[in-house]
């Protein structure tokens, strides 16, 4: 299914559904794809939002986390949406989490976080990402997943095609730096909303023992790990992972169980 790419001044995003807002953050390499079983199960009961993060189009001086939480800002005033369920993957987790930090706002009511940077990312290399060496770059993707054959050649060739582009290597480089500067061990008890934590068992990225230092740091927690699973889980076991989120939404929402 194609989703249609709205705009509203200079953000472009994705709106599918009625209901408290689901706001979905990609991560570094994130493509609509990454979200699709996410957005075809919870559009029934939310009004599901993806914001396009600029990720590699931002100028230099604003590639990085705290700039890409401003982005997010900026287009939660600009479309008024209240009653936020947050979610966030890898460093769509971290910007997240900025955002929170950042906005004294009462607009977000639950914040879910899977494979989330912040406090602990493994890299993906001394020499990633290496410009025109298609099978290092299967490789690398491979590693993300439990499963190998997530890594599927269309998304092979996405990562790819961003690698070998010099500029958008810088951009990914200094938001990969940012990520591991803008450490939130000391902040995350301040974020008082109800949390959730969905993690894979076999994350080589932001492995288990994050998982459970994000749940100590957070005050109002729940931790679920999947296992055979890794670093995307709303990829690789949708139908699990839908599940508890959904159960935690019906907690803290007015979601719409009979739709």
């Amino acid at each position: 299914m194609q989703y249609e790419i709205k705009q509203h001044d200079k953000f472009s995003y994705i709106e599918e559904g009625e209901g408290e807002p689901l706001v979905l953050l990609h991560g570094l390499f994130g493509a609509l794809s990454n979200f699709k079983p996410l957005i075809d199960h919870f559009k029934q009961y939310n009004k599901v939002v993806v914001p396009m993060l600029p990720l590699l189009d931002m100028d230099i001086l604003h590639t990085s986390v705290s700039g890409l939480a401003k982005y997010v800002h900026r287009f939660i005033e600009a479309r008024d949406y209240n009653h936020i369920h947050l979610l966030g993957n890898s460093l769509g987790g971290h910007v997240g989490l900025v955002y929170l930090l950042k906005n004294e706002s009462d607009r977000v009511k639950t914040v879910t976080l899977t494979g989330s940077s912040g406090l602990f990312e493994s890299a993906m290399g001394d020499s990633y990402p290496k410009r025109g060496d298609r099978e290092y770059i299967r490789k690398k993707t491979e590693y993300t997943f439990y499963d190998p054959a997530m890594a599927t050649d269309e998304l092979v060739e996405e990562v790819f095609s961003i690698t070998n582009n010099r500029l958008k290597v810088i951009k990914i480089i200094a938001l990969a730096k940012s990520a591991i500067r803008n450490n939130l061990e000391k902040e995350l008890q301040q974020i008082k909303i109800p949390a959730l934590l969905i993690w894979g068992k076999n994350d080589n990225i932001t492995p288990p023992f994050v998982a459970e230092e994000f749940h100590k740091l957070l005050p109002n927690s729940e931790l679920y790990f999947i296992d055979k699973c890794g670093h995307a889980p709303m990829m690789e076991v949708p139908e699990e992972f839908n599940e508890i989120l959904f159960n935690f939404l019906k907690k803290h929402s007015s979601i719409a169980t009979e739709a």
